[in-house]
């Protein structure tokens, strides 16, 4: 079976140097937000350009700027349906009300030119997702943002080490934030994130929230929460961080190598915008009609897929009560019917490659 993601051929590669920074963080004992944190936080600062805070999840990296905003039950935050459910988890979880806009077909990302038409009285805020690896236009949605006098806190979960128009996705907007899940494209042993402020004082706020409040031990400025980062996950991208430039190119390869030969309207790539001086390639995704039929053949022939995402957050049963039904937003609806990801990743093979597209382009001749 091809693998979807190959964290073990990555591991073997990097072997000796994610040893020895765990081997130093046992030797250290600094377990928690220690030497390899703080490292981490420094390059990631350097790398976007802003003030980053190491944090215990993508998910809480969303939460904890939204809660240190001292936003108001009911407060508005305008979002895309089509992206993973934490985007507007940590919005309704913190009784605010997230709002759906719907998103491009072409890229699946969220369609700028309907944003202004959902702003309301309550807005206070527009989280963007930089989806499959790939920013929305970015500037543009800073524009909207400052037009209204409301946030931007772009969702960079998926699209670590993208670049838009010269800039490093994570620091583009006020606010950003990303994932180390293991299978993001740069992944740590476990859950983790990172926050990005242009804003210095905000950022010295968020990291005390996510530290129990405390501006210095047991001094508690705020009631916040433990959010801490281990400091065996930062070893571990430490130890990665000096390859993920290559493994970024060879994405692009892979990516390249797909999109050069699927060329049947069954299957049709997602759509690189020319603002895109870099893809982060967090999945490939093509458009693809007979969707659940084409998965299944290619399972038959041992090819794993995976669909991203097949119910849209409004359809969700836990936001049933914002009361949205289906045709609300109907292009997000459609894209749920029609995306398929294939394997991408760094350690993958050209015969690979080769093997997964002679498959895809035999069971498009079936259907």
């Amino acid at each position: 079976m091809i693998p979807f993601i190959d964290l073990q051929a990555q591991y073997q590669a990097y072997k000796t140097e994610i040893d020895e920074r765990i081997s130093n963080v046992l030797k250290r004992n600094d377990f928690i937000m220690g030497k390899d944190v703080k490292e981490l936080e420094e390059w990631m600062s350097n790398y976007t350009g802003t003030h980053a805070v190491a944090i215990s999840s993508g998910t809480d990296s969303l939460m904890i700027p939204l809660y240190a905003m001292g936003l108001k039950e009911g407060d508005e935050i305008i979002t895309t349906p089509f992206t993973f459910f934490a985007t507007a988890e940590v919005v309704s979880f913190l009784k605010l009300k997230p709002v759906f806009v719907d998103i491009d077909s072409d890229t699946c990302n969220i369609d700028i030119s309907k944003i202004e038409q959902a702003i309301t009285p309550r807005t206070k805020g527009i989280i963007s997702v930089s989806l499959f690896g790939q920013t929305p236009d970015l500037d543009k949605i800073n524009e909207i943002a400052i037009k209204h006098n409301i946030f931007h806190l772009e969702d960079a979960a998926q699209s670590f080490g993208a670049i838009y128009k010269g800039k490093k996705s994570g620091g583009v907007a006020e606010i950003s934030s990303t994932s180390f899940f293991p299978a993001k494209p740069l992944g740590t042993y476990g859950d983790g994130g990172m926050m990005f402020f242009k804003d210095a004082d905000f950022a010295t706020k968020c990291a005390s929230i996510l530290n129990q409040g405390q501006s210095e031990r047991y001094s508690h400025q705020y009631v916040g929460v433990n959010a801490r980062f281990d400091t065996m996950k930062a070893a571990v991208l430490m130890a990665k961080l000096p390859h993920y430039e290559q493994e970024l190119q060879r994405r692009e390869e892979i990516a390249l190598g797909y999109s050069n030969v699927f060329t049947s309207p069954k299957a049709v790539p997602l759509k690189r915008e020319t603002f895109t001086d870099r893809h982060a390639w967090a999945q490939y995704t093509l458009k693809v009609e007979q969707r659940d039929k084409v998965k299944d053949l290619l399972q038959e022939k041992g090819v794993p897929t995976a669909i991203h995402y097949a119910r849209p957050l409004h359809l969700q049963p836990a936001l049933a009560y914002l009361g949205l039904k289906e045709g609300s937003l109907p292009v997000a609806e459609d894209m749920s019917k029609k995306v398929l990801s294939l394997p991408i990743h760094p350690f993958m093979s050209n015969d690979t490659q080769n093997i997964i597209i002679e498959h895809v382009n035999d069971v498009l001749k079936l259907v």
